[in-house]
């Protein structure tokens, strides 16, 4: 900045303005010409580098180069990409919500207020300013029926949270993914054959699955969707608490007291959702026998997923 080219460019504005082309144009190809000096040097400079290293006695052209160490995607992350395909080619939205949110959306709007006793199966992580750490993806089922005019589908992934103790199938931090359909009609076989239909797009084949009914306050009825135990098939392990069957879709026909909390009429409109364990899906699909290995950043661990043909 103090050189004398730079200098020179500075008398420009206290030349006469019949001068200024004259000089301004000497001044620039001056400029061009040490700048192209100085880009030759340094070629002349790396080549004689080069030169050197080449006639070191401890040069060796026959040893491989260095090779770069590249990432891997998580598993979590890969699987979560193919629901993503899966889902948008069926016509569903994919959004987000937050995952610190208020008791009205994680349990209010869910049918279940402050006196419910299915608040104790979810052992909350409460904020001093009493927001929460989601416990289910569902909390999201309230706002996207506020967000957007019926009908529609929409799925929402995301981490969730839970104060639990671990096991080969539990964390205190784990990943769900939400589904939600809202129409004037709506039936429990049209949501096992969309779960089906999911299900054989991750696995590339037909999967055992069974029904049973099951409790969640926010559907009825409700259901539980297990799938057959891939990490054992079916002959009892950890995984599947030694059952060969394995808890993965939480689902049932949307409760009319949550439509009438998203703001719609539950004479009107219908809906269906699920709640897929997308941690435990990533078990099955990669047969991986202790949850706690997904989030336990140990890196020999994910670099297996390389070239999983997910990427």
């Amino acid at each position: 900045r103090k050189g004398k080219i730079r200098q020179a460019m500075r008398l420009l504005g206290k030349m006469a303005p019949e001068e200024r082309p004259t000089f301004g144009k000497a001044v620039n190809e001056t400029s061009d010409a040490v700048s192209g000096a100085m880009e030759n040097r340094r070629a002349e400079l790396a080549s004689e580098r080069l030169g050197a290293a080449l006639v070191d006695d401890l040069f060796d052209p026959t040893l491989p180069g260095k090779r770069e160490n590249r990432g891997t995607v998580h598993p979590l992350t890969l699987l979560d990409w193919r629901l993503d395909e899966i889902f948008r080619s069926m016509g569903f939205y994919i959004l987000d919500y937050p995952e610190v949110d208020s008791d009205f959306f994680n349990f209010e709007a869910l049918n279940i207020p402050a006196d419910h006793p299915a608040r104790d199966m979810q052992d909350t992580f409460w904020l001093d300013d009493g927001h929460l750490l989601r416990t289910h993806t569902s909390a999201g089922q309230v706002r996207a029926m506020k967000n957007f005019e019926p009908p529609f589908r929409a799925i929402f992934p995301g981490r969730v949270f839970r104060y639990e103790a671990t096991d080969a199938s539990h964390e205190h931090t784990f990943h769900q993914v939400e589904g939600l359909y809202i129409d004037r009609e709506v039936s429990v076989a049209n949501l096992i054959a969309s779960m089906k239909t999911l299900l054989s797009e991750i696995f590339g084949r037909e999967v055992l699955v069974r029904l049973r009914p099951g409790y969640f306050p926010f559907v009825e009825p409700g259901f539980e969707l297990d799938i057959g135990c891939l990490v054992c098939n079916g002959g009892g392990c950890p995984v599947c608490k030694k059952s060969g069957w394995v808890e993965l879709l939480p689902c049932g026909l949307i409760h009319p007291n949550v439509i009438k909390a998203g703001g719609l009429d539950p004479e009107e409109w219908q809906g269906w959702a699920f709640g897929l364990g997308l941690s435990r899906l990533v078990m099955m699909r990669y047969q991986i026998e202790d949850i706690r290995l997904l989030l336990g950043g140990d890196i020999r661990f994910l670099e297996q997923f390389q070239g999983t043909g997910l990427e």
